[in-house]
């Protein structure tokens, strides 16, 4: 198992703490006037999804958390829990909602996406950064809406509600960016 020291900390980076699988989602490295320099982290544990902080000294190192990223295809959803497909071993995943958290809303029928897995267990999915998906359900545009100014919500066709611009209508589609859920651009189809 390799360690890591806190100059290694960086946001993204994969540990273990207390047996546990880790993301670094903040860091802050601090040099105080007396004593000893340490790294202050923001961590979201894997499993529960909760964020919280730790102090590491400058002498002490962490285990890397040996997540594998296996490369999948979104086959369907039964409601509570989604199915995936591994592309080299044909294996199936199932995965609950709850362990998707926000990658539910972006997920679509034959969408390749990343599955990571901690000792053989799926942890979460990671979909690709930007998706393209139909508006299922908008109100109209006002007339005297411009591409410049407010913005109305949309449903997509995952279910998801976002806020697109008021000059988009329902039955276009859209490209999502799937890290911030935020509307990009109309797409041809």
């Amino acid at each position: 198992m390799s360690m890591l020291s806190h100059t290694d900390l960086r946001k993204g980076v994969k540990v273990l703490i207390d047996g546990n699988p880790y993301q670094i989602v903040g860091s802050d490295f601090v040099k105080p006037g007396k004593g000893q320099a340490f790294t202050r982290i923001r961590i979201r544990s894997y499993i529960t999804g909760n964020t919280i902080e730790r102090t590491i000294k400058s002498n002490e190192k962490l285990p890397k958390a040996d997540i594998e990223e296996r490369d999948c295809q979104f086959l369907y959803s039964d409601g509570t829990d989604f199915h995936f497909m591994d592309t080299a071993s044909y294996d199936q995943i199932q995965m609950s909602k709850v362990a998707l958290g926000d990658a539910a809303n972006w997920m679509e029928e034959n969408m390749e996406c990343k599955v990571l897995t901690f000792n053989g267990n799926p942890l979460s999915a990671e979909p690709p950064n930007f998706v393209e998906l139909e508006i299922t359900q908008c109100d109209p545009g006002v007339k005297g809406d411009t591409a410049q100014g407010g913005s109305k919500p949309a449903v997509v066709s995952t279910g998801a509600s976002i806020n697109v611009p008021l000059f988009v209508n329902q039955g276009e589609w859209i490209k999502i960016d799937t890290r911030t859920g935020d509307y990009v651009e109309r797409v041809k189809r």
